[in-house]
């Protein structure tokens, strides 16, 4: 296996990386997403009207218990003691879409990047299901990691 792949040992199995040598740093991750759909679908959600409720404050809560659950959904992801968990959720008449911002922080020994893209993906994953009974063709877009902080490799952008 190349020396980079992180998570296979040297005769390819799975396991989860040793990080009891990193030093504990400040970490940052912000991810992103975006929900597509149809001008009147953002507009019942803007004003508050689906029956099944407030689409932005449920979506915003289902992406924040997201984030704490990342090592029960992706495979040899640490446990992680997160200090801060924000969703942000705003819609944009413009392109007819809600933006998702996820931000997770720690002090700890490994990032926090797969936190904050399944706050993002759970977050829109939300917003496609409260909706999808009046808008089957909403499309979930555009989920990445656009920020990193902290660790042995430093601050990555986005470009």
């Amino acid at each position: 296996m190349p020396a980079d792949l992180t998570h296979f040992d040297a005769k390819g199995n799975a396991v989860m990386v040793d990080v009891s040598a990193k030093a504990e740093t400040e970490r940052v991750a912000v991810a992103k997403a975006r929900v597509v759909m149809a001008p009147a679908t953002l507009a019942q959600i803007e004003a508050r009207t689906l029956k099944k409720g407030d689409v932005l404050a449920v979506a915003q809560l289902a992406g924040i218990m997201a984030a704490k659950r990342t090592p029960d959904l992706i495979p040899l992801c640490h446990p992680l003691a997160l200090s801060s968990v924000q969703v942000e959720l705003a819609p944009d008449r413009a392109a007819n879409a809600v933006e998702i911002t996820a931000t997770c922080k720690l002090a700890g020994r490994t990032g926090v990047e797969m936190e904050a893209l399944t706050a993002a993906t759970v977050a829109a994953l939300t917003v496609y299901d409260m909706c999808k009974a009046i808008d089957r063709g909403m499309r979930i877009e555009a989920v990445r990691l656009v920020h990193k902080s902290g660790g042995k490799s430093g601050t990555w952008e986005a470009s």
